[in-house]
């Protein structure tokens, strides 16, 4: 089958139907002979450390023995962290723990939950993976009741921590917290109140997990292999003689002047550059959302959700098992349906990123970090306008990952704060977990980077 992204769509598809989670040792034989090389040549992670450790395997310690139900709130800005940590969970958690003298009940595992669109675009290897690591589907612009019950199950009667990105989507910025959904912490408020109103005192755990990444000596080879790439795209000259910010300046105001170009918006060249992406952020979704016959109503997110839900709707029609059987007329629409659809689908990824990616130029004496993540989300505002995605991603590497962990947050706990007054107790508890997350970010941050200064 013909991934969409690859190229443009030219026909519709039967509906994709969720694949009940299963997890088969097959699966899991397959994660450990090959997920390792995997994760270094797609993601270039070599070597991966995990901070606050106790935290960590107390809180697996505590759910594998029935003790609480767990749910493992991660970060999520770069695309390979749920891929990482089961991995990370499933093979090399318990030996940590053994070695500080903390055992689990059964071998340690994570059971994530992804957006729906992941195995669409991620072809069969994600269609049969996914759920064979009992990994289940969300939907942020449709209620599926089907796929709420399987969340809420894993959550109450585990066996199994449930892990989760309250960020909805990727974020691309790891040092700051752009947006946190409140689904994560309603869900879990929910899970605690069946388990509270069928007598039991197992409380729900929520853990903080911030992950972070770090280069060495390579890290400047390849940051500069991929500015050298960015300045060609753009039609620049490179020049290794100018500092980062000025390089990577002018390849940022020549992208999205082309944008406002494209969109018909007319700008002051000389203007701050975020409230100008902001500006092409709601033009290129209008866009989509006039291609789609939807009407845009809510925050920019909501908005996303939804245009990306009707996208996918248009490519693989609900309802519809089968091409078969029918006439060429009614295959010619859906056909016709599905290519605008790939096209409004292109505004929607150039929303995604650009709404993140309201950040200032790091300057040249910032980490190697900083730069590297501003140089990665600066090729994809350059591949997003000219009609690329998330798959076409480029990764630095190699790099090493910190996995930074908070304390836990016991929504059990805040259950008649959540009875009381159920917007104000999530508010509550969305921000303790956003203030998690500083404080991991913090951490990572002060802490000096032996790899860097090694290889730096």
């Amino acid at each position: 089958m013909r991934r969409p992204y690859k190229l443009p769509v030219a026909e519709a598809r039967p509906e994709l139907k969720d694949i009940k989670p299963k997890i088969s040792r097959v699966v899991i034989i397959l994660l450990k002979l090959f997920t390792w090389l995997y994760l270094f040549l797609y993601f270039g992670i070599h070597k991966t450390t995990l901070r606050e450790q106790r935290i960590v395997f107390e809180a697996f310690r505590r759910a594998m023995a029935g003790e609480s139900r767990l749910m493992i709130a991660f970060r999520h800005p770069n695309g390979g962290e749920p891929q990482l940590l089961t991995v990370f969970f499933l093979f090399k958690l318990r030996k940590l723990a053994a070695k500080l003298g903390i055992y689990f009940a059964r071998k340690p595992h994570s059971v994530f939950v992804y957006g729906f669109e992941v195995v669409r675009w991620g072809g069969w290897a994600a269609r049969y993976i996914m759920p064979g690591v009992g990994a289940m589907p969300v939907y942020h612009a449709k209620i599926s009741s089907k796929s709420l019950e399987m969340i809420y199950n894993a959550i109450v009667n585990g066996p199994y921590p449930l892990a989760i990105a309250p960020e909805g989507k990727i974020s691309y910025t790891a040092d700051t917290v752009p947006q946190l959904e409140s689904g994560v912490i309603r869900m879990g408020f929910h899970a605690a109140q069946r388990l509270a109103s069928s007598g039991s005192k197992i409380p729900v755990e929520v853990l903080p997990l911030s992950v972070h990444f770090r280069f060495g000596y390579w890290g400047h080879v390849t940051l500069e292999w991929l500015l050298r790439k960015i300045e060609k795209t753009c039609g620049f000259k490179p020049d290794k003689k100018l500092p980062f910010d000025k390089r990577a300046g002018r390849c940022r105001d020549r992208i999205l002047s082309l944008n406002e170009k494209r969109y018909g918006i007319e700008a002051d060249p000389s203007g701050d550059f975020e409230p100008r992406l902001e500006t092409v952020v709601y033009a290129a979704l209008e866009n989509a959302e006039r291609i789609l016959g939807i009407k845009g109503e809510g925050e920019v997110p909501t908005r996303m959700h939804k245009a990306n839900q009707v996208y996918w709707d248009q490519l693989f029609v609900p309802g519809v098992e089968t091409m078969r059987g029918k006439s060429r007329l009614d295959r010619g629409i859906l056909d016709l349906r599905a290519g605008e659809a790939c096209y409004a689908g292109r505004h929607v990824e150039l929303v995604e990123l650009s709404w993140y990616f309201r950040l200032p130029l790091p300057a040249e004496d910032s980490a190697l970090h900083a730069k590297v993540e501003y140089a990665q989300n600066l090729w994809d505002f350059a591949n997003r306008t000219m009609g690329g995605a998330i798959k076409n991603r480029l990764n630095i590497l190699p790099r090493r990952v910190i996995l930074q962990a908070a304390p836990v947050l016991n929504l059990s706990e805040r259950l008649k704060d959540f009875k009381a007054d159920k917007k104000a107790a999530t508010a509550a508890a969305l921000g303790d977990l956003e203030k998690a997350y500083l404080d991991c970010i913090a951490e990572a941050s002060c802490i000096k980077d032996h790899y860097d200064e090694k290889h730096g």
